[in-house]
């Protein structure tokens, strides 16, 4: 495994520490005043999910991992994972929900996804950061009612609620934040 120093460290980075391998969830580099300057990593322990914290400094040494990030595309999902595609090789990979995590309900068919592999089992996810979805449900707008005035909730077609803009109507088209779920524009169908 190649040696990188800690201050090189990123999100999504795979990390091997006493033989167990941690997937990187947030990474900072801090230069206090006076001392010396640290790394601070939260991670989790890919075997089974568990989450750690981690301090070095910032010109220790760690080992990273070998993974590959891959495009892959999005079949199905069913009893035994979330499908995939390798669009080079057409191989297909099952993919646990655990790794996909909060961003599941934004799985669209056919999406374009990027998968990192770790000698062969799949280790993280990154999905395109928009995607767009239909407004399913919200509250009529109100007359006199003005865009500047605070967002009303709103239900997607994929079960998950956001706050939309007060002019936004059942049926309508909006592009979502896969990360969060916040409404970023109205869909240029």
């Amino acid at each position: 495994m190649p040696k990188v120093i800690a201050s090189s460290v990123r999100k999504g980075n795979i990390l091997e520490v006493d033989g167990r391998l941690y997937l990187i969830v947030t990474a900072q580099n801090i230069h206090p005043g006076k001392g010396t300057p640290v790394t601070q990593v939260d991670m989790r322990r890919l075997s089974d999910g568990v989450k750690v914290s981690e301090r070095w400094r910032t010109t220790e040494m760690v080992e990273r991992a070998y993974v590959e990030d891959r495009p892959y595309t999005y079949l199905y999902s069913d009893g035994d994972g979330n499908h995939f595609m390798n669009q080079e090789t057409y191989e297909q990979i099952a993919v646990p929900d655990d790794i996909i995590g909060e961003q599941k309900p934004y799985l669209q068919e056919n999406m374009e996804v990027k998968l990192s592999v770790y000698e062969g089992n799949p280790v993280g996810i990154e999905l395109p950061q928009r995607v767009t979805l239909e407004v399913v449900d919200t509250e009529p707008v109100t007359k006199g009612q003005t865009a500047s005035s605070s967002y009303k909730p709103a239900m997607l077609s994929n079960g998950v609620r956001t706050l939309v803009p007060p002019h936004i109507t059942a049926g309508t088209r909006i592009v979502v934040n896969t990360e969060d779920g916040a409404y970023y524009e109205r869909a240029k169908d």
